[in-house]
């Protein structure tokens, strides 16, 4: 049966940061994603971790200026040493939660910068960075990202990702395969799914149009739940959707999975 964990960046978002995690619990998800706990100790994140007695399976490393519309540094050229030290940054956090994965964004194209030179700083960076973090355990994600939520993002189709995770060829870069970006860029759910198996070591969940709860939109997920089981896959599906309302109050779609 599928395991799913709460995105706490945009689910229980009427609480506190820190107290989305005993709600996530409360409403029955074993395991918990975010994007940043940077606003935070480690030891305050562990703290509400440990008394809601969920597990982190997801983070993002440091993206740079998130506030001033950054979206990540690991493919911009120039910015390659404050990318590794937010790699560092990252897996101090890693290691204090428990967590064995975190996703390195790849970011917006600058005006000018060639998409060639981009591309080579992201596999260099991403070899330095899942060297780093196989030091302790941990698999560095890449995630393809569609270009109507976050327009100019360098990183879109998911056989871009698989030819970057081969040309890098480390054993713990994996794929962060998000149903709901690869619908609005590319469809064909179930065969994306099947052929890049291999490389997914996480999935995230969103329906489409609105990015809202499993059922609300276009995408048959009932179907392709059952179809992500019958393949075998054991890892985490994170909920990174908006709930149209309380949070809890849509969680309809997830009753059957609970447990």
């Amino acid at each position: 049966m599928p395991k799913f964990a709460a995105n706490l960046s945009m689910m229980f978002t009427d609480s506190p940061f820190l107290e989305r995690f005993a709600r996530a619990a409360a409403a029955g998800f074993r395991a918990v994603e975010f994007l940043f706990p940077y606003d935070y100790s480690a030891g305050e994140v562990t703290q509400a971790v440990r008394a809601s007695g969920v597990e982190v399976v997801l983070f993002n490393t440091v993206p740079g200026d998130w506030a001033k519309g950054e979206r990540g540094i690991a493919a911009i050229p120039g910015r390659e040493q404050e990318f590794l030290a937010g790699v560092a940054k990252a897996l101090e956090y890693a290691d204090a939660l428990g967590c064995r994965q975190i996703h390195a964004m790849a970011g917006l194209v600058p005006e000018g910068v060639d998409r060639a030179a981009m591309r080579e700083t992201y596999v260099a960076n991403l070899r330095e960075a899942a060297a780093m973090a196989a030091k302790t355990g941990v698999t560095v994600l890449i995630e393809p990202i569609n270009t109507r939520d976050i327009p100019g993002y360098f990183l879109n189709h998911t056989e871009e990702a698989a030819a970057i995770i081969a040309e890098v060829g480390a054993p713990n870069l994996k794929l962060q395969f998000d149903i709901y970006h690869r619908q609005v860029m590319q469809g064909d759910l179930t065969p994306a799914i099947e052929k890049h198996l291999p490389l997914i070591a996480h999935m995230q969940v969103a329906d489409t149009p609105g990015r809202h709860e499993p059922g609300t939109g276009e995408i048959n997920y009932p179907f392709l739940f059952e179809a992500i089981d019958r393949m075998g896959y054991g890892g985490w599906i994170g909920c990174e959707y908006r709930p149209k309302g309380d949070t809890e109050a849509g969680l309809g779609w997830f009753a059957p999975y609970k447990g």
